[in-house]
């Protein structure tokens, strides 16, 4: 299988780039959700995305225990759609995990998961100023050096911008 790493900046079109390469990948796709709900405004964004992906995705929702999450739908589904490492990583540090282990065991798995295509989306946030606290800092820095590890376990590396994919790593996007 080749996995692939889509990323790219808020509103960059990074999900829907994502979302067309997996319904192009296989015929049972599933979407791993890794948001939780904080406040009235993440409830309702969560709530817009699941009825707009709801006839097109099986749905998962997982915000830690992602690597069990994947090898658990790689059993049922051809395609995982994880959305996304920022937020995975988010709530990773809310609880005090170990974002670096955690990364370490999702590498694992992808480099040994034949059973499905996985596609992993995050946010790019190392290409701005530096952030001015030390929580700031921190989740930058472990969300740059989550994307150099997965990067190097993919097959397939993008960055989107303005709705439009570069390939950095691996064959361009077959999306007629």
């Amino acid at each position: 299988m080749r996995h692939s790493l889509v990323l790219g900046g808020a509103r960059s079109g990074k999900t829907a780039f994502a979302e067309r390469l997996a319904l192009r990948s296989g015929s049972r796709p599933a979407y791993l959700a890794t948001a939780t709900v904080m406040d009235s405004e993440m409830r309702d964004r969560i709530s817009s995305h699941q009825a707009a992906r709801a006839s097109r995705f099986a749905t998962i929702e997982e915000p830690i225990e992602l690597s069990a999450a994947i090898l658990r739908a790689a059993a049922h589904q051809d395609v995982i759609l994880v959305d996304c490492l920022t937020l995975w990583i988010t709530n990773l540090l809310m609880q005090n995990g170990d974002v670096a282990q955690a990364v370490s065991e999702l590498s694992a798995t992808l480099v040994e998961l034949e059973a499905a295509k996985v596609i992993l989306v995050s946010n790019e946030v190392g290409l701005g100023i530096v952030p001015d606290n030390a929580m700031a800092r921190t989740f930058r820095d472990l969300a740059g050096s989550a994307h150099q590890r997965l990067a190097e376990v993919c097959d397939d590396v993008y960055f989107v911008a303005a709705g439009l994919p570069l390939t950095m790593k691996g064959e361009p996007p077959a999306l007629g």
